[in-house]
């Protein structure tokens, strides 16, 4: 019989591509949705999540600044391969996945194997939108002159995102995903009772094509994450898709102080179909008016 002790994992915070500790020092235990406790209700110990402080929410946003030009310059085309080829590494590591959802949420090998699967392949699906939603919500209008007056679809810019918190990983990439696919940049709070598959995906996104600081991912208290990010004036969009309705409540009036776009929470299927509700809701339009020069009797010339 071997006396070997296993090496347990360090989850680390991922904030502009790399893996710091908290700044505060702090950490949580992250327990199993399922228990043998018995009347505690407490899961078996998976182990010490970092509890991120408002300082790693603020250096986050910085990150996510820092990433936003490059990224929403970048073709959609190309945002489309970084997005495939995060599905292909996600595609590798599928078992971790399938264990660490399996106790995050209680389900079974199978079912939660269902779940990864799915999460997957929401990768691939908005991969394959990146260079098709212009198409959806642009386009050119018709004026009465001699103007091309051209309506695009623009990037909001930093979005923070607070995740489902019954929906360890296929929520979570259902709330990422739309936001870069577009071109904007993300500060993620993790599900707080839930956080180990959302710091595996850090670990994926790392090693993947995605510039650092693209996607940046906290873990901790939701509300003490959360509320320095709805009132930061550096973000310029929230999803609250993962707040309580008290909680949601506060961020939104924190978030109006400089108007950002507001996504507020309401009932979601994961499994179902997306939709390009998510896709079109950091987006911003916008609208240029070019002359063709002057119209002639036989018509327009240039």
């Amino acid at each position: 019989m071997s006396d070997r002790l296993p090496v347990f994992k360090t989850y680390k915070l991922y904030v502009g591509g790399k893996f710091p500790r908290s700044e505060s020092g702090r950490v949580y235990e992250v327990t199993t949705a399922t228990s043998a406790a018995g009347a505690a209700g407490k899961g078996d110990w998976l182990a010490n999540a970092p509890l991120a402080s408002r300082k790693d929410a603020r250096d986050a946003v910085v990150a996510a600044r820092k990433a936003f030009g490059g990224w929403s310059g970048a073709t959609a085309y190309n945002r489309g391969q970084v997005l495939y080829r995060i599905a292909e590494m996600l595609e590798g590591r599928k078992d971790q996945f399938v264990r660490e959802v399996a106790d995050a949420e209680g389900l079974s090998k199978a079912k939660a194997a269902v779940v990864v699967d799915a999460a997957i392949d929401r990768w691939v699906w908005y991969a394959g939108w990146t260079d098709k939603i212009a198409q959806v919500v642009g386009g050119a209008n018709p004026v009465a002159g001699p103007f091309f007056n051209l309506s695009t679809p623009e990037p909001t810019g930093v979005v923070a995102v607070v995740a489902p918190q019954e929906s360890s990983f296929l929520g979570l990439v259902s709330v990422i995903a739309p936001v870069i696919a577009t071109g904007s940049t993300a500060v993620v709070v993790a599900a707080e009772k839930t956080p180990l598959p959302a710091l595996s995906l850090g670990e994926v996104l790392a090693t993947s094509d995605l510039p650092g600081g693209v996607v940046n991912i906290l873990t901790g208290r939701t509300r003490e994450i959360a509320a320095p990010l709805a009132s930061h004036q550096d973000v310029n969009a929230i999803d609250l898709t993962g707040a309580d309705a008290d909680l949601a409540r506060d961020l939104e009036i924190a978030a109006a102080d400089n108007l950002k776009r507001v996504l507020r929470p309401q009932p979601v299927d994961w499994s179902a179909d997306p939709g390009t509700h998510r896709l079109t809701a950091f987006l911003e339009t916008k609208t240029v008016w070019h002359p063709t020069g002057s119209l002639g009797a036989s018509g327009s010339s240039y």
